[in-house]
């Protein structure tokens, strides 16, 4: 079907006339000894032709039309004893039954025809006893029953053919629904990162200036220096979430052009994103009096999971500006462990009870704050853990396997 002409293939109606003008051509029709009368003849070929313009909306009711047909050619001896005349059109409906799957109703079509092929033998051997002996009499019934075979062999090639070709389309819708399904994960997947971003570089950031922007407003009448301090400060901090600003949109533009671009390009100029070496200035800007302890070799360590430590160390010393009070202090231990399997980054923020007076106010709080981190490190297989120990601080808890996570659980 394939390979028809487009104005034929998408025309199925006009496939069932150019068929029945192939069965009824040339007609053969016309007074002869040994022929019924014309009219007789007429009707018998409308009834083996007719029959094929609706063969594809009642398959089975127009082969039981031809094949009843077929018997009456035989049994009036419409055309003599010529048997060839409607083999075309029950070929046309035995082909068209087996390509539908209508292959009972295909098999008691091929039987009727075989049994008025096998009639056909002994009667012309008595109307024609002196000639008709020898093998020439098996030539007709041997050549109609090759026929129909032929017909049914090509209408299940065809048949199998279509599956296969409709299989292969389902597939290919298939794996295009499932490279769209993707492409929206990742897109999701996207935002959700974007969001992560932006909420650390701004919540951690924001938080720094308003609690300087409060301490600098209740000293300004006690200690005017704290004023200036808390200004430095505040224009510090401002400034550095906007480079950090900066570089990620300029991430964010390179990953959107990477696949028009594919050039190298040094780390350090493509990446932009915070590594350790931004730890101690971070802890620097904080104004909760904090320390750094960091351990280990960073040999060998992915960018990534330095990455994902400073911004878990930043999430972290945000929620302790925004919930410890003022006079209390934190401590960031972060362990980079060796090189070697079963590898892992172990980071621990502790911060005091202090005087236990409430923070100055700050933003509401957007509740992502852990859930992030604790997405963070998923990323390397991860987990992090907070809440009060015993003395009544707070503290949190992330270990990150940069190479995976060990069969064997690790004990600390």
């Amino acid at each position: 079907m394939e390979s028809l002409p487009r104005w034929l293939r998408h025309r199925p109606w006009l496939r069932d006339v150019l068929l029945a003008a192939l069965v009824a051509l040339p007609p053969a029709i016309h007074d002869r000894d040994g022929w019924r009368p014309v009219w007789i003849q007429v009707t018998v070929y409308c009834g083996l032709v007719l029959p094929l313009l609706w063969r594809r909306s009642r398959p089975v009711l127009v082969a039981a039309a031809v094949t009843a047909a077929f018997w009456a050619q035989y049994l009036g001896h419409v055309w003599g004893h010529e048997l060839g005349r409607g083999t075309v059109a029950v070929a046309a409906v035995l082909y068209t039954l087996v390509v539908r799957e209508r292959r009972r109703a295909a098999a008691v079509t091929a039987l009727s025809a075989g049994g008025c092929v096998l009639l056909w033998v002994p009667e012309w051997l008595r109307t024609y006893p002196v000639t008709g002996g020898g093998p020439s009499v098996w030539q007709t019934p041997v050549t109609i029953v090759l026929f129909l075979a032929a017909a049914w062999v090509f209408a299940e090639y065809l048949r199998a053919r279509r599956a296969y070709l409709a299989e292969l389309a389902r597939r290919i819708d298939l794996a295009e629904s499932r490279r769209l399904a993707l492409a929206h994960a990742a897109v999701a997947a996207e935002r959700t990162r974007i969001a992560r971003e932006i909420h650390d570089v701004l919540a951690h950031s924001v938080s720094v200036m308003v609690v300087n922007a409060e301490g600098g407003r209740l000293a300004r009448h006690t200690d005017p220096e704290a004023v200036d301090r808390a200004f430095r400060a505040i224009g510090a901090t401002g400034r550095d979430a906007l480079d950090e600003l900066r570089r990620l949109l300029h991430v964010l533009g390179a990953e959107r052009d990477a696949e028009e671009d594919c050039q190298d390009h040094d780390d350090d100029e493509s990446d932009g994103q915070p590594t350790l070496d931004d730890l101690r200035p971070l802890i620097t800007r904080c104004p909760v009096t904090s320390t750094l302890r960091l351990r280990g070799e960073r040999t060998s360590l992915p960018a990534d999971a330095e990455t994902q430590t400073y911004r878990i160390v930043q999430e972290a010393l945000t929620n302790v500006v925004k919930h410890a009070s003022p006079d209390a202090a934190a401590r960031v231990s972060v362990d980079l462990g060796r090189p070697g399997p079963g590898r892992h980054i172990r980071i621990r923020v502790d911060n005091s009870t202090g005087s236990g007076e409430p923070p100055p106010a700050l933003p509401p709080s957007t509740g992502r704050g852990l859930a992030g981190m604790r997405e963070r490190a998923a990323l390397y297989d991860g987990t992090v853990t907070a809440g009060r120990t015993a003395d009544g601080a707070y503290r949190v808890d992330a270990v990150l396997w940069p190479y995976g996570r060990p069969a064997r659980p690790v004990t600390w």
